[in-house]
């Protein structure tokens, strides 16, 4: 059977059959694992900021805890937004609180802190009796929503795709 089979291939294929097989399986087997830059930029994130701590990914969140947060998550590469940060705490917010969005802002977009912070803190205290629960503005080329209940207030910053 096997001198048939060489009788039928051509020489330039029987002997550079195996070497390219043997360049494909090499190639496959030593691809790098490439790291989600979600997961980087959390990383990042919890050695800048104290107290601040990674818990889990899920479909591309980050959960992320802090006490300064009741929830606290980084977003990455959805529909509408390449980056994503949400954080949330009590209707009355502390100073912690507006430190920790502008931190984590600044470090997740590269935008100065000082701009951050004032977009964040801009975007927060907008929220009342006469603009409403809900406020979106944009500042720096970034995307704010903030959203306050009867117990909690949010905050939303995101970078769309074509930016």
């Amino acid at each position: 059977m096997t001198a048939s089979l060489r009788r039928r291939l051509p020489l330039g294929i029987r002997s550079t059959l195996p070497a390219a097989l043997m360049a494909l399986a090499t190639a496959f087997a030593a691809a790098p694992a490439h790291a989600d830059p979600c997961e980087d930029i959390a990383k990042q994130l919890a050695g800048q900021i104290d107290g601040l701590k990674v818990n889990f990914t899920a479909a591309n969140i980050t959960y992320l805890t802090h006490p300064a947060a009741k929830e606290l998550s980084l977003g990455c590469r959805g529909k509408d937004y390449s980056t994503e940060l949400y954080a949330k705490t009590d209707r009355k917010m502390k100073p912690e609180f507006f430190n920790l969005v502008g931190s984590a802002t600044a470090l997740i977009f590269t935008v100065p802190k000082d701009d951050v912070m004032t977009g964040t803190s801009r975007c927060l205290k907008r929220m009342g009796i006469l603009r409403g629960n809900t406020i979106t503005m944009r500042y720096k080329r970034l995307s704010m929503e903030c959203t306050r209940t009867k117990t909690e207030a949010s905050i939303t910053v995101r970078r769309g795709n074509n930016e």
